[in-house]
């Protein structure tokens, strides 16, 4: 990965300096029931202060339509983030205009202050010139910490990088170094482990891994589409036929790349889609036309063993099964402790990411054994994916 600026090279002593976060954090009731996003930005913030800077926060939050809402505003993670952070956290009404820029300058070198939600502004999400200088006035220094925002070239992402002096935070320069790790100078062999429910949802991302890893294993009920592909009878299982060409190019593109993909031998079926359901485990060439693939079979649990334990690297996008219900979890769990032992052991570079992905891992007591988990979602599949970042590039060097 081409070299980008960090912390350590900024100057941030007495400076004014506008840090992009990620406080987009799920909430019930004014209660916030997912701090993770929170926890990772501490660091960034923390130092920053330590070093003398004044720490002025901006985030945006949920999906506003029409300019400033209650609902949407990020008033109440202002003592949510003093709580985590143990110290002080400022809140100014707007991230513009006068209620901004008198927070700004009444703020001293250490303290904290977190700008209102800024997509209340248009300006933001099309990344208006106007709207950017206004936001760089009230900084000396940008520093972006959100990497799960940095696919969007918004105005607070893209925009003030390019207008201000521009530095990755820490959690940014650890998700960066993680995925450099993971596929652009990765140790191989190198594995993927791709899952989820469709082919058409990550078609780009199929795409780009067979050109950069030596093993594809491909889970969940995007599996289905590609043994249907082969001529196997999937039964009810989910599974998009008029994609089966398209999984074909791919397996033909897998093997000019040599890649080697590896799909499910066997599977536990069953006729229902619920908790408990009777089922059974067979192969996949014994499929009723009344059941469903809900998960990976035993013989194909070893088979992922087999691949991981000859790996290095491992990505992970995606869960095996029907990872919510049990039975249909065991397969992700299996794969995912396999995975988070070798890492433990210090035989295999493990990177994960995607909603569904972090709750399987989390589910299995395994995240926290991975070499690194992104939080990230859009962002880390478009990277998978291959494409650039405006938010990353701009911090290059």
């Amino acid at each position: 990965m081409t070299s980008f600026r960090t912390l350590d090279s900024a100057d941030l002593s007495s400076k004014r300096v506008l840090v992009r976060v990620d406080l987009n954090v799920p909430m019930e009731d004014g209660r916030v029931t997912d701090a993770t996003r929170i926890d990772r930005i501490l660091p960034t913030i923390a130092e920053i202060a330590d070093k003398g800077g004044k720490v002025i926060l901006l985030a945006h939050f949920g999906r506003p339509k029409n300019g400033p809402d209650t609902e949407n505003s990020l008033a109440p993670l202002a003592p949510v983030l003093s709580a985590h952070l143990r110290r002080p956290v400022a809140f100014a009404r707007d991230c513009v205009g006068e209620a901004a820029a008198s927070a700004v300058a009444a703020m001293k070198p250490g303290d904290v202050l977190l700008l209102e939600n800024t997509r209340f502004h248009k300006g933001e999400e099309k990344n208006d010139a106007a709207f950017v200088a206004e936001l760089a006035t009230l900084g000396d220094v940008y520093v972006n910490d959100a990497f799960s925002a940095a696919h969007r070239a918004h105005a607070s992402t893209e925009g003030l990088a390019r207008k201000l002096p521009a530095f990755a935070g820490r959690t940014m320069q650890a998700e960066l170094e993680a995925l450099s790790a993971a596929l652009e100078n990765p140790q191989r062999p190198v594995a993927a482990v791709v899952g989820g429910a469709k082919v058409s949802t990550k078609l780009e991302l199929l795409g780009n891994l067979v050109k950069k890893v030596d093993f594809l294993i491909i889970g969940g009920g995007m599996a289905n589409t590609f043994l249907a592909a082969q001529g196997k009878h999937v039964g009810k299982s989910l599974c998009e036929r008029d994609l089966l060409d398209t999984a074909r190019s791919i397996v033909e593109a897998a093997k000019a790349a040599r890649c080697e993909i590896v799909l499910p031998t066997d599977a536990v079926l069953a006729k229902e889609f619920k908790e408990h359901a009777a089922t059974r485990v067979a192969s996949v060439d014994q499929i009723a036309d009344d059941e469903m693939m809900l998960d990976i079979g035993p013989r194909s649990v070893v088979e992922v063993e087999r691949v991981l334990s000859a790996c290095k690297t491992l990505v992970w996008n995606g869960p095996f099964g029907a990872f919510e219900i049990k039975p249909f979890d065991a397969g992700t769990n299996a794969a995912a402790r396999l995975a988070a032992d070798l890492t433990d052991a210090g035989k295999l570079v493990s990177v994960a990411g995607g909603g569904d992905t972090v709750a399987a891992l989390n589910q299995a007591h395994a995240a926290q054994h991975f070499t690194y988990i992104s939080t990230a979602g859009g962002a880390f599949l478009e990277w998978m994916e291959g494409k650039a970042l405006p938010g990353v590039e701009a911090l290059r060097a």
